[in-house]
């Protein structure tokens, strides 16, 4: 049977550094029919105070302020105090907490809670100290490839894998730009991936819409993570390249249907297609009274409605040989 597909709903930064946004994300995730809502734990000390932001962030945040004040802005003072609020609110809503990391200490601190999964951020394929540490931990890696080649994937594999199984790891095919043209979202990357590292794959999305996702998971993708809101005229970076409430549950409602659509790896006729077949398949049948002993030919015998004589493919082996019992006029050759 077709593997059920991961849906992650990224909050990341979109509680804009309010825990009570968060705890509505989680809600939304959770009623929306998502196996995971997922926080980003942002650190501004990660980031130099001269280091701009992207142009999409300008654009959607209307400032040129640093990328530094904007993440201090969208950061949650007290992660500690916040963890333990969210995961008792995601326990009582049903749903799975995700969060990504962006240095070894602050891995080390969301390791503690117990997540059975850790995402990996496209910015941090590169880092080799993180990667390192995650692999240690033995934990079950989404790796996001945004930004990436083929070599840089590979090496980042190579790290994760030196202490935990490759069977551990989901690539995401990603595409980190905000929104992502559908021009650029090259869902056939994901079957590439598949092929080159013979893992499962995935896909984190940015466009602005709920086809990509779907068709993704037409063509094999096993997690698929989009960014999520409670509103797209809420200030901050993601709000804008996020789905609401409503359209988040309308693409996990489609993924689901998909899910039920892929079925096996088989092809056989289902039962409703077997009772369908008798009705609409010719089969052979009597043209004419045939007497017993008659010689068969196409003068008394051809193909009709429904299947309850022999198959049509019967048809000229039956011509020249000779009826063994009497038919009256449309009965089935049997």
């Amino acid at each position: 049977m077709f593997k059920k597909i991961i849906i992650i709903a990224e909050a990341g930064v979109n509680h804009n550094g309010r825990v009570d946004n968060a705890i509505k994300l989680i809600d939304e995730a959770a009623k929306s029919g998502a196996d995971y809502v997922k926080f980003q734990h942002t650190n501004p000390e990660l980031i130099s105070p001269i280091a701009q932001k992207a142009s999409y962030q300008i654009k959607n945040t209307k400032n040129n302020e640093s990328q530094k004040n904007m993440i201090s802005k969208l950061h949650i003072k007290d992660w500690n105090k916040a963890y333990k609020i969210l995961l008792n609110r995601c326990k009582l809503k049903k749903i799975k907490f995700l969060t990504s990391a962006f240095s070894s200490d602050d891995f080390l601190i969301v390791n503690r809670l117990k997540s059975d999964l850790i995402k990996i951020p496209s910015g941090e394929i590169v880092n080799t100290e993180l990667l390192e540490t995650i692999s240690k931990s033995k934990k079950k890696i989404l790796l996001s490839t945004g930004m990436a080649n083929v070599g840089e994937i590979k090496n980042a594999i190579n790290i994760l894998t030196k202490y935990n199984p490759l069977k551990r790891i989901t690539l995401l095919h990603c595409i980190s730009e905000y929104p992502t043209s559908f021009e650029n979202i090259n869902l056939q990357s994901i079957r590439f991936l598949k092929k080159k590292f013979r893992i499962d794959i995935g896909f984190s999305d940015h466009s602005l819409d709920i086809e990509a996702p779907i068709a993704a998971v037409a063509i094999g993708a096993t997690v698929i993570e989009k960014h999520f809101t409670l509103s797209k005229k809420m200030k901050g970076p993601d709000h804008k390249a996020s789905l609401e409430p409503k359209e988040f549950s309308l693409m996990v409602a489609k993924i689901r249907n998909i899910e039920k659509a892929m079925g096996k790896y088989e092809k056989k006729p289902t039962k409703q297609e077997l009772v369908t077949s008798y009705l609409v398949r010719q089969s052979i049948h009597a043209k004419t009274n045939i007497k017993k002993g008659e010689k068969f030919t196409s003068k008394n015998l051809y193909l009709m409605r429904p299947y309850d004589g022999l198959p049509a493919s019967n048809l000229k082996k039956l011509y020249n040989k000779f009826s063994k019992k009497n038919f009256h006029k449309y009965d089935p050759i049997k």
